[in-house]
């Protein structure tokens, strides 16, 4: 005697499987879902009762899916191979910049003999601009008035003959529109000592600025 099976249990059991409603099917890999789900399928038509067989287009819907499910893991997997090429041409890209200077945040003052200069960024244009020159202890030990300044990067310089040449200093920006504050990010030049790559990005190992991402770098000079 053969036994039949209700087509309406079995594409539902094709359905749960196919939408990852069980444990053990969200396990699967695509290829092992295709081959459970043909298992699955085979079992239905050669077990289906002959009054009520499967309908066409559910078996189809169902064929369906399962080729979307390995198509999306195909894809996964090209994307994940593209983005391993592109960060080793990005390494051999960033292996020129060794030895170059790179711009990107930072308020190390740069010192050159008895000048002092500097490079910043504001959201906004501001009519009241100044930087406050720190000591290693992160006292101000000196100030001087940039007046106006459009929004941007912008870069200063002035005269440090009171500064001692050899010493380490730092930079802070305040700048104002009539009264209210304007953001100021402090920029500074850096160079370039080796690259590296870490969990997919690229890095860069600067001099003074330790190690930094790729993404941070504002312009190579």
């Amino acid at each position: 005697m053969t036994t039949t099976t209700s087509s309406t249990s079995l594409s539902t059991d094709f359905s749960s499987f196919n939408t990852g409603s069980t444990v053990a099917a969200k396990a699967l890999t695509a290829q092992e879902q295709q081959d459970r789900f043909l298992k699955l399928l085979t079992t239905q038509l050669t077990n289906q009762d002959p009054l009520d067989p499967m309908d066409n287009a559910q078996m189809t819907s169902q064929m369906a899916q399962i080729s979307t499910v390995s198509g999306i893991e195909s894809m996964n997997a090209s994307i994940s191979k593209l983005a391993s090429q592109f960060v080793s041409m990005q390494a051999l890209q960033g292996a020129s910049l060794v030895g170059h200077d790179v711009m990107v945040e930072g308020d190390r003052l740069a010192m050159d003999g008895n000048q002092a200069s500097g490079l910043f960024e504001l959201s906004a244009s501001a009519d009241s601009v100044k930087v406050e020159v720190l000591n290693s202890a992160g006292t101000v030990v000196k100030s001087v008035s940039l007046g106006a300044q459009a929004s941007g990067q912008q870069d200063f310089s002035f005269q440090a003959s009171d500064l001692e040449t050899d010493g380490s200093y730092r930079f802070r920006i305040t700048a104002s529109t009539a009264g209210t504050s304007v953001s100021a990010t402090p920029l500074m030049l850096d160079k370039v000592n080796a690259v590296s790559t870490s969990g997919g990005t690229l890095n860069l190992s600067l001099e003074y600025g330790g190690t930094v991402s790729y993404d941070a770098v504002k312009s190579v000079h």
